[in-house]
């Protein structure tokens, strides 16, 4: 649960609970107020017991009827009035006559705030604090018998400005409780249209792993028809110029051996070009081992076909990435060492596969004879293959970079570096 919801939950919890405490007290306390009233004669104190229970079941009937009963009725303004007015015409005659029930006239604070509006809520405080002051002196009839006229005015004054100042605390809680309402409203709106943006999001970064997707495979379709015209055609096309020329010497075996000699070379060499073309866009390279095992894997058998020393060396938490993340690292690894293969003429070959929090990269350097990075070629790409401008583009379509150093004499080094999408991640 969010913290902005767990927010929301205790504020419910405790409205629901203050809700149920006043919607009971009042009754509770008149119910208390009556009964010690009417034990009153028990300690010899004269009770005029029809009109406290006249008064005590119109107070009953009165709350019953608005406070209870008609919960609708609660935000009409004047009609509150109305009750809140009559209620305490009818607590003051309780209290008059009987001051155990100077309990029950606390209730005129809590409702003055529930059902009152603006300045009227201070009104209404003003006139239970009075009246409670006339239970506090053993009601009217003590106050006027005994001439305590000065101190019910005073004890008046005190219980208004005790209740004027609580009043004006508690209108500012209700407040501040009322703007902290409104901001989880706005925060619980603005999460809500977050989450919408997160999934609208979440949907086109999908699309456009989707279309890098595709983009790869014409990619690769135009890769493989490079590296066949580059590899198979070029052989088949020497083994048929071998064999042709055999046949115009067959009356000269020696000729015609060496011809079909190199025929079978070329066949062997292309067979081999083929069987490496394939096992480079086979899936099952990366679905039978790691990335790092896998390109570790494609480095060894490269070093023992070219006789050139390639290691590659893991650092930080090696983890499994999305595929398509994990399939472009294996290619540029093929490709950069592809590269090597054919132009650099290097001894020793450094690959480098390290895992950040965010990023993964790919270093592959050479101590080759380099070359300068802002020259093009005449076609406007590298020669063979799908060079250094084909490994960009597929990099690029996953949000990642491909950076090159070299120079001539000085070898070359090739970074890429993609997102860290985890395995099963935002695909």
């Amino acid at each position: 649960m969010s913290i902005e919801a767990e927010l929301r939950a205790e504020f419910d919890r405790w409205e629901h609970k203050e809700t149920a405490v006043f919607k009971v007290l009042p009754y509770f306390l008149l119910a208390f107020s009556t009964v010690i009233t009417l034990l009153q004669p028990i300690w010899h104190m004269p009770v005029h017991l029809p009109a406290v229970v006249g008064l005590s079941v119109a107070v009953l009937l009165w709350m019953l009827w608005f406070h209870t009963l008609h919960p609708e009725w609660h935000q009409n303004g004047p009609l509150m009035g109305l009750y809140y007015a009559v209620l305490m015409v009818l607590t003051a005659g309780l209290a008059a006559i009987a001051p155990w029930y100077g309990f029950f006239t606390f209730i005129g604070y809590h409702q003055a705030f529930r059902y009152l509006r603006g300045r009227w809520r201070y009104v209404g405080a003003t006139a239970t604090a009075v009246i409670s002051a006339a239970a506090c002196l053993g009601g009217m009839a003590s106050i006027t018998t005994n001439g305590m006229w000065w101190a019910w005015l005073v004890v008046s004054l005190i219980n208004t400005l005790l209740a004027g100042s609580f009043s004006h605390f508690a209108e500012l809680a209700d407040r501040r409780n009322h703007r902290q309402k409104q901001a989880l409203v706005a925060l619980h709106e603005a999460n809500v249209k977050l989450e919408a943006a997160l999934e609208e999001n979440a949907g086109l970064h999908a699309q456009l792993l989707t279309q890098a997707r595709e983009a790869g495979v014409l990619d690769e379709r135009q890769r493989m028809a490079r590296e066949i015209h580059d590899t198979l055609a070029q052989g088949l096309a020497g083994v048929l110029t071998q064999l042709q020329a055999a046949e115009q010497t067959l009356d000269e075996p020696t000729t015609s051996r060496r011809h079909l000699a190199n025929a079978t070379n070329l066949a062997r060499e292309s067979l081999a070009e083929a069987r490496r073309t394939v096992h480079a866009v086979e899936p099952a390279v990366l679905a039978e081992a790691r990335l790092p095992d896998a390109i570790s894997d494609v480095a060894r058998r490269w070093a023992e076909i070219n006789q050139v020393d390639a290691v590659l060396t893991t650092t930080g938490d090696a983890r499994p990435m999305h595929t398509d993340i994990e399939v472009a690292l294996l290619r540029t690894a093929q490709e950069a060492l592809a590269n090597v293969a054919k132009h650099a003429r290097a001894s020793r070959v450094g690959l480098t596969l390290s895992y950040m929090e965010d990023l993964v990269t790919l270093d592959v350097r050479d101590d080759g004879v380099g070359f300068e990075p802002t020259t093009r070629r005449a076609n406007g790409s590298p020669n063979g293959g799908f060079g250094l401008a084909g490994m960009r583009q597929r990099v690029r379509r996953l949000a990642g970079r491909l950076d090159i150093e070299s120079e001539p004499g000085g070898g070359t080094a090739i970074s890429v570096t993609v997102p860290a999408i985890p395995a099963g991640g935002g695909a």
